[in-house]
């Protein structure tokens, strides 16, 4: 048997949050190693279940909860978190995700509830803010929560903006809001601000078309932005992160932009908990070509330093296997032909039946005297 066991999933999205996830896989290593040591840390990269992750890891503090505006102005009301040492915890997801609206218009969907988490936590006594980004509905580089913080956003008749990402094209004068607190941006991604249309926009519901406007809009934004507050988003890494979000907070509040993964690893004390570790376990919702780009797993694996590392997903994607360049093994939940919907139904049995699929892999290698070959008996 395995002496210890870390499991460090990010959350299956719609499904399963990360701590439920390692939960799932705790139990499906015991079914087959009665007894395994199981190390879990549930994992976030700035995207859904940063809130959650970042929360447990604080313990001190309180939960607090917001209405503010969806991504097309319904009201909703949107969790945040603030530490008794006086950090808030704020997730775009929570207010502007897609998971908050059953449309899918990327022109006109709006950050604006973000903004007004950010106030609220301010308002609230926080002294320092964490904006965790990712899984957003929009594309409007953050314009919408900059005019929830105060931010004038007119045309060259001096007229307001409508919401969106589209309008902005036709953004002429930004007068920049005053926000003192200093703001930390949590990013899934390492994505530049014009690039966040093409490759985000199609899953929030952008046509090719949109996205043409979409980049315009970001381009403009970008520009006078630069012009008011002498920082151009436009090339900085992670600023397309949340469709722009981080972007615009950078250059209009002069907010910090890191890797959402590499903040949340040092704050659980990833890197020790590996060392201990001699098997790594890992999970997210489809393994693709985003993997790459920032996410829970690639980070893990990342940091394995050779240690032996399974990745459990609910699709395996030949881009994503691409992404894990040979240094982990991936297994699918899916136990038959079917969709990724259908693989993550379920998706707390069946990521206890992979894993412990993972269990019986790995102990036959070892019991071969080829544990480190085990990535290939699986593939």
């Amino acid at each position: 048997m395995v002496g210890r066991v870390l499991l460090c999933p990010d959350k299956l999205k719609g499904c399963l949050t990360a701590a439920e996830a390692a939960s799932a896989m705790a139990a499906g290593l015991a079914s087959v190693w009665p007894g395994v040591r199981c190390d879990q840390a549930p994992l976030a990269d700035g995207g859904e279940g940063t809130l959650d992750v970042l929360a447990a890891a604080a313990g001190a503090g309180r939960w607090c909860a917001t209405e503010v505006a969806g991504p097309h102005g319904e009201r909703v009301r949107a969790r945040w978190w603030l530490g008794a040492d006086g950090v808030a915890v704020v997730e775009s997801a929570e207010a502007s995700g897609l998971a908050r609206t059953t449309r899918r218009d990327a022109r006109g969907a709006c950050s604006r509830g973000t903004g007004e988490l950010l106030a609220a936590a301010r308002a609230a006594g926080a002294r320092h803010l964490l904006l965790g980004v990712g899984g957003s509905a929009m594309v409007d580089g953050g314009a919408g929560a900059l005019r929830a913080l105060g931010a004038e956003l007119r045309d060259a008749a001096g007229r307001p903006l409508p919401p969106g990402g589209a309008a902005l094209a036709d953004l002429a004068h930004v007068a920049l809001p005053r926000f003192e607190l200093p703001v930390t941006v949590l990013c899934d991604v390492r994505t530049p601000l014009l690039a966040a249309a093409g490759l985000y926009g199609p899953q929030k519901g952008a046509t090719p078309a949109d996205v043409g406007a979409l980049v315009a809009g970001l381009d403009r934004l970008g520009a006078v932005l630069a012009a008011a507050s002498g920082r151009d988003p436009r090339g900085v890494v992670h600023g397309g992160a949340a469709g722009g979000l981080a972007g615009g907070l950078w250059a209009a509040l002069g907010a910090t932009l890191v890797g959402g993964f590499d903040h949340i690893a040092a704050v659980v004390g990833l890197d020790a908990r590996i060392a201990q570790a001699e098997l790594v376990m890992t999970a997210e919702g489809r393994l693709d070509a985003q993997t790459a780009e920032g996410k829970v797993v690639s980070g893990v694996v990342d940091r394995a330093g050779g240690r032996p590392v399974v990745v459990l997903a609910g699709e395996v994607t030949p881009a994503g296997e691409a992404a894990l360049a040979g240094r982990a093994v991936a297994l699918p939940l899916a136990e038959g032909p079917g969709t990724l919907a259908e693989a993550l139904a379920g998706a707390a049995g069946r990521l206890a039946r992979a894993s412990a699929r993972a269990a019986r892999l790995y102990a036959f290698g070892a019991s071969s005297g080829r544990a480190s070959a085990m990535a290939s008996t699986a593939q």
